[in-house]
């Protein structure tokens, strides 16, 4: 069945469909929450459950015109935003864990081989990633890791198109600039 289906016959109270969601998005989900945090997995369980127990109750809220993994996603990053704002004061002191695909999407996109003339490794990247405002952060792993279009960031984030757009070329451009500024140490 298609997300749509499943919506409307969880609509009709068959807890089952919202159950099949529920399995159809949490990988990713989790995945979203720990790329664009500090959060331990324990504690993005908790934030992605808190996500999912706020669609379920606005459920009937749910617009048809937008897809359900935009709507899913937006409530996941409203979850996160808020509870990385009140753990901030200690969220600066955890490692955010990156996979190789963004090494090989964000570094292609921007030519850092180039840029740096130093091989650049997935610690180093996660390290200057992890040191972008939230914001910046986050609408990177949406492009390159999450693979969402413009149209479905701006569904996620409420801005429109263009913004996404200028949003991501800053994000790129800091990026750029945090990287040229680590201190490369090689044992």
């Amino acid at each position: 069945m298609t997300d749509l289906e499943l919506i409307q016959k969880a609509l009709g109270n068959d807890i089952e469909c919202f159950a099949e969601l529920i399995k159809r998005y949490e990988a990713p989900l989790l995945r979203y929450i720990l790329r664009i945090s500090s959060f331990s997995e324990e504690e993005a369980e908790e934030i992605l459950q808190e996500a999912f127990i706020k669609a379920w109750s606005n459920l009937n809220d749910f617009d048809q015109d937008i897809k359900f993994s935009s709507w899913i996603y937006r409530i996941v990053h409203n979850q996160t935003i808020s509870e990385f704002r009140k753990a901030k004061s200690r969220a600066y002191d955890k490692k955010v864990d990156l996979e190789n695909e963004l090494f090989e999407n964000l570094g292609s996109e921007i030519d850092l081989v180039k840029q740096t003339n130093t091989k650049l490794n997935q610690e180093i990247l996660a390290r200057a990633l992890y040191n972008l405002k939230i914001k910046y952060r986050e609408i990177l792993v949406l492009r390159y890791l999450e693979e969402k279009s413009y149209d479905e960031i701006s569904d996620i984030i409420k801005k429109p198109q263009g913004t996404v757009a200028t949003m991501l070329n800053r994000a790129k451009k800091q990026l750029k600039e945090k990287l040229e500024k680590i201190d490369f140490k090689y044992e």
